[in-house]
């Protein structure tokens, strides 16, 4: 990271923030939810870590006006007096993280990589083959200068961009028309083992692995109309891609780094669309993180956790069209009735890579304004006679 990196991310409400005898950077002051007027659905804009569909669901929504919470992140920098700094800080300065699956800047990779970046963290990531070029070249002529600024004002800087498709292991595993794939040539050392191997030789070490990575190509299948290669693939590239990354990377990391991964609620929910062995394979993803948790806590000292995210809206996502409805379901139902920022999981996750979560592991951590909690969806006309509080839709 650079000198002007955040030394630290402290997390404050709306109200003015404690003196401290270190200074705050007002200019990183960072409303999630920016204002409490009203925004129309159409304007909801975040990022999903799923590409996938969820077609059966058809409800309608009237577009209308919606309030949000305030949630202000500031971050710390040090100062020449030393003196303690009022709060509680999460810092991770002197880390260094690696995240597997950021291909854009408006992912849960890239929010989870920003908020470690302002705690301190060095950040690595890996990237899918076929979509390292556009995002290497849209990182080096600015395109995501926007999106890279810290709550300090300075820009998350990316020490290195490695090649990676995590449904491979080694080379041997690779098939040839995978080989001759024009969209992988020019990229070499793109595997599981040999990414961990570069940054073995690059750096040394790293404290903090993130798994960003989720595929199912025939996601908008029933169970019941899934190929037998269709399931697989689901489980191949969305669960054992995570057991794989921690297999390979465990050696380079430092005992008491942190491990974390993204599930989603439909590994213990049934939601109609979400097919294609998706479900199966985040409930994969799920029980893997209990065991991984037990042997890499004991043979490494390593945490492994995972992040239960809402739905929100990522480019893949908004391609397939039916991203927006989840997102209105969720403000409907759910306790919190705000739109879910890609910043509030990013901060999850600092939280989680953090000393202050060192007896935390093997848990799956909900950041979904509290949707997993409801049994019913309060929005059905059986409960219109009910005095439910909430706003109006």
């Amino acid at each position: 990271m650079t000198a002007t990196a955040a030394s630290g991310l402290q997390l404050a409400s709306a109200r003015p923030c404690i003196a401290s005898s270190r200074r705050v950077f007002k200019a990183g002051a960072a409303n999630l939810d920016v204002n409490s007027k009203a925004v129309s659905w159409t304007k909801l804009a975040s990022a999903c870590h799923l590409s996938q569909s969820l077609e059966p669901f058809r409800r309608s929504f009237a577009s209308s006006s919606v309030k949000f919470n305030k949630v202000v992140i500031k971050a710390m920098s040090e100062s020449s007096e030393n003196k303690p700094v009022s709060g509680l800080p999460i810092d991770l300065k002197g880390k260094r993280a690696f995240i597997a699956g950021v291909a854009d800047d408006n992912g849960y990779g890239w929010a989870i990589a920003k908020s470690l970046a302002a705690a301190g963290a060095e950040i690595l990531v890996g990237t899918w083959v076929p979509a390292l070029n556009i995002f290497e070249t849209s990182l080096r002529r600015g395109k995501f200068d926007k999106s890279r600024v810290l709550p300090d004002g300075s820009l998350m800087e990316i020490t290195k961009v490695y090649p990676l498709d995590a449904v491979f292991d080694n080379p041997d595993d690779v098939p040839e028309d995978i080989k001759t794939n024009k969209r992988y040539a020019g990229s070499a050392n793109w595997t599981v083992k040999e990414v961990a191997e570069s940054v073995k030789q690059d750096f040394g070490s790293i404290d903090i692995l993130v798994h960003s990575l989720a595929n199912g190509p025939e996601v908008s299948k029933p169970l019941l109309e899934t190929s037998r290669n269709g399931y697989l693939a689901a489980l191949s590239a969305s669960s054992y891609s995570y057991v794989s990354l921690l297999k390979h990377f465990i050696p380079l990391m430092n005992p008491g780094g942190s491990s974390i991964s993204l599930t989603y609620i439909a590994s213990e929910r049934v939601i109609p669309g979400y097919g294609g062995g998706m479900s199966s394979a985040k409930a994969a993803l799920e029980s893997d993180t209990r065991v991984l948790a037990f042997e890499a806590g004991r043979k490494h000292k390593i945490r492994v956790n995972t992040i239960s995210a809402g739905p929100l809206r990522s480019r893949a996502a908004k391609a397939i069209g039916f991203i927006d409805t989840m997102i209105e379901y969720s403000i409907a139902n759910a306790p919190l009735q705000k739109e879910l920022s890609a910043d509030e999981v990013g901060n999850a996750a600092a939280f989680l890579a953090s000393p202050l979560a060192s007896a935390i592991t093997g848990a799956v951590i909900y950041v979904d304004n509290g949707l997993n909690a409801m049994g019913v969806g309060v929005d059905s006309p059986i409960f219109k006679d009910l005095n439910i509080p909430g706003e109006k839709h």
